[in-house]
């Protein structure tokens, strides 16, 4: 009999194909990843998959790991995929697959399964940390083979095999977008938001922030504390980083901060359209960017800022466990031994504003700084400087016109 473990969410999906595989002769070990996602009784999950006939079940709560181990070095990098996305749902499909491969390893499974269809970007994420962490092991995909199409065309074949089966899952009629959740983030893709002449936060049902229009009239601040890249502390409170998370998502969410609509580019070669809202990690992107300003030296910022785009494709493609990016993150917190301070920001229907930012290793000096008279800068300095910048164009310059 062969033994595997399979990504379990307790949903109509995986749980029509944990019985499928149990009568293909698969002994399945069920692991359920909790990153957060809500209104889910884990123990009925559990009885359900016991009952369904798994071989064991597994709940392992990530959520603290997901925001102190991948979400916050993303955050030191200012990753983000093609401009305002935060990759919450691509910063934790690694870590699920590490958690399921450390099962995979206690009960001796030869194969992975996971659910993800063969058009997105998950299954890139899970199959590649998967052949990264365990090459080993088998990695299947159900989706990607033609006798589960044929099986189960459509969510109506899914429905009455469970039914057959007296498998209990809570099907209703198609929403009009899927979603996908975690402590970090919501995403929201598919069904009428493919259509891209609908709005889509007109279309969506937001769960984690309001409307900018419905939030608060009078602004709040907030402020959030970091040690060498890291945050610390919100409002003065020192707390884990799932507290400082959720924390700053409750604070942003009522203030309506973090909603993005984007058309991405998926790593399979296809765009595709997504509604994410992320309150916390938008506020802390923000704050940790001005805690830089004040701490990191130019040079650094703009080698930082060149890398980032490409730490942000790897984390998205699915590249998480790979050298490059192990060498990045290494650079990464080398280069952020010195981000320590505090940043208070005003929130206000949607917007971010300064307030105030501090560090005890700040590169600001006021005296050089300053637009008054004196100081500590010699602006007769600047002559001898700028004549041997404009060296090489007063030679070009000499030879032929520049066309603009």
């Amino acid at each position: 009999m062969t033994v595997c473990v399979l990504a379990y969410s307790g949903g109509l999906d995986t749980s029509c194909m944990l019985a499928w595989l149990i009568d293909r002769g698969y002994e399945v070990h069920a692991v359920y990843v909790d990153l957060g996602q809500p209104g889910e009784d884990r123990q009925a999950m559990k009885d359900k998959a016991i009952k369904i006939g798994a071989k064991s079940v597994h709940l392992i709560d990530a959520r603290e790991e997901l925001c102190r181990d991948f979400a916050f070095p993303c955050l030191m990098w200012q990753a983000k995929y093609e401009g305002p996305y935060l990759m919450g749902t691509s910063i934790a499909r690694p870590l699920i697959t590490k958690k399921i491969l450390e099962v995979a390893d206690q009960v001796g499974a030869e194969v992975y399964v996971h659910g993800a269809t063969g058009k997105g970007n998950d299954q890139c994420r899970f199959q590649l940390a998967a052949e990264a962490l365990r090459p080993d092991i088998r990695v299947y995909a159900p989706w990607r083979t033609k006798e589960w199409r044929e099986a189960f065309p459509g969510r109506a074949e899914m429905i009455r095999f469970c039914e057959e089966k007296g498998i209990p899952v809570k099907a209703t009629a198609s929403k009009p977008y899927s979603s996908d959740e975690n402590v970090l983030h919501i995403s929201y893709e598919a069904g009428e938001l493919e259509r891209l002449d609908v709005c889509g936060v007109d279309l969506v049902d937001f769960t984690m922030t309001c409307s900018p229009q419905e939030a608060p009239d009078t602004p709040e601040e907030v402020t959030v504390a970091f040690e060498a890249g890291v945050p610390v502390s919100v409002n003065g409170k020192e707390c884990s980083a799932l507290e400082i998370v959720q924390t700053l998502n409750a604070i942003g969410g009522r203030h309506g901060i973090g909603r993005i609509d984007i058309v991405e580019n998926r790593f399979v070669g296809m765009k595709s359209r997504g509604v994410y809202e992320a309150p916390g990690m938008t506020i802390l992107y923000e704050a940790a960017r001005h805690v830089e300003q004040l701490t990191l030296d130019r040079d650094l910022t703009h080698l930082r800022d060149c890398l980032s785009p490409l730490v942000a494709e790897l984390v998205y493609y699915g590249f998480w466990y790979s050298a490059r990016m192990e060498a990045l993150m290494a650079f990464i917190r080398k280069s952020h031994r010195f981000v320590t301070g505090e940043v208070k920001l005003r929130l206000y229907k949607g917007t971010m504003t300064i307030v105030s930012r501090s560090s005890p290793h700040s590169l600001y000096d006021e005296g050089i700084a300053t637009m008054e008279a004196g100081g500590d800068y010699n602006q007769d300095d600047a002559e001898g400087f700028l004549r041997i910048q404009g060296l090489p164009y007063r030679v070009q310059g000499k030879l032929r016109q520049f066309e603009v």
